[in-house]
């Protein structure tokens, strides 16, 4: 049975093993309060690699026993990224979280090759699943954070992320919409182009385990009305699981509308290393980052 919404995918990850989180430079409040609530559900232990003392002093603001983490000193903000990168690589942590580290370093930290969390031509990328109340079901998108502007090697690999998310959320068959701003095939449009040519890797067995179809518009893969409207059949069209969007552009006006427009909510993380890594931005809410370290606890081996 699919997971239908992110409160559910909480349950079916408390009903797991525990997995071991590693937060890097958690010197915030909203990481801390959200690895605190993932370890009261019982999803997850926890590891918190930031300045101890900052670390105890947030703790005794918000009420919250840090005797229920493992804390690691490292007041340096990017020190504490690598430092974070390296208990997982020593195999102490099974998902790597972003604290109050900036973006920027948090990824320097997963990228260093010394470290060797990045396999060899390993593509990293954003996959978030929304819940949104004007949607009939979950949604699996990408790339919305990370590759501006993808090519088509890439958006293969994120297409494949986003059907691995999908299955583990129990969905034995997605179906992938591959975004642009038509369902036409204009050649000089490289995303129904792209669309093009991944739909057929996937006719032909390429793209495994799933129903892909593109180029399709937005109104197309959401809504069923429409599909019918405009003479759009196949599995996919007003039933989509995932988004395959072509840029980071319409990816992230996507994303962002759904929480301050919609009142939608989502989990994230960053697939393509050697474990998921919970990438949330500095501003989500203790709730999301929640539901995000779910997500990783679902997804990680």
């Amino acid at each position: 049975m699919s997971i239908s919404n992110l409160q559910q995918m909480i349950e079916v990850v408390k009903a797991k093993p525990r997995k071991r989180l590693v937060a890097a430079f958690a010197n915030d409040s909203h990481t801390i309060e959200a690895v605190s609530n993932a370890i009261d559900l019982g999803i997850v232990e926890g590891i918190l690699v930031g300045d101890e003392p900052t670390i105890r002093q947030v703790c005794e603001h918000e009420k919250i026993d840090a005797g229920k983490f493992r804390i690691v000193q490292e007041a340096d903000e990017q020190k504490a990224a690598h430092k974070a990168v390296e208990l997982i690589i020593k195999g102490e942590g099974d998902i790597l979280m972003k604290g109050l580290v900036s973006t920027d370093k948090y990824m320097r930290a997963i990228l260093n090759k010394d470290a060797g969390l990045l396999p060899p031509k390993g593509v990293l990328t954003h996959v978030s699943v929304i819940e949104n109340p004007g949607y009939h079901k979950l949604l699996v998108v990408g790339d919305v954070a990370i590759i501006p502007q993808p090519d088509l090697n890439q958006k293969i690999a994120i297409t494949n992320f986003l059907i691995q998310v999908a299955k583990a959320l129990g969905i034995d068959t997605p179906k992938v919409a591959l975004i642009a701003a038509t369902e036409q095939m204009l050649p000089g449009m490289q995303a129904c182009v792209d669309a093009g040519i991944i739909s057929k890797m996937a006719d032909r067995g390429q793209i495994k385990g799933a129903m892909v179809d593109g180029p399709l518009a937005l109104d197309v893969a959401l809504d069923e009305e429409s599909a019918r409207i405009k003479k759009i059949g196949g599995q996919v069209a007003g039933d989509a699981d995932c988004l395959l969007f072509p840029n980071i552009e319409s990816g992230n006006v996507f994303y962002k509308s759904h929480t301050k427009l919609s009142k939608g909510e989502l989990g994230a993380l960053v697939m393509g290393a050697k474990c998921p890594a919970v990438l949330s931005s500095r501003g989500d809410s203790a709730l999301t980052k929640t539901y995000s370290i779910a997500l990783a606890a679902l997804v990680a081996k």
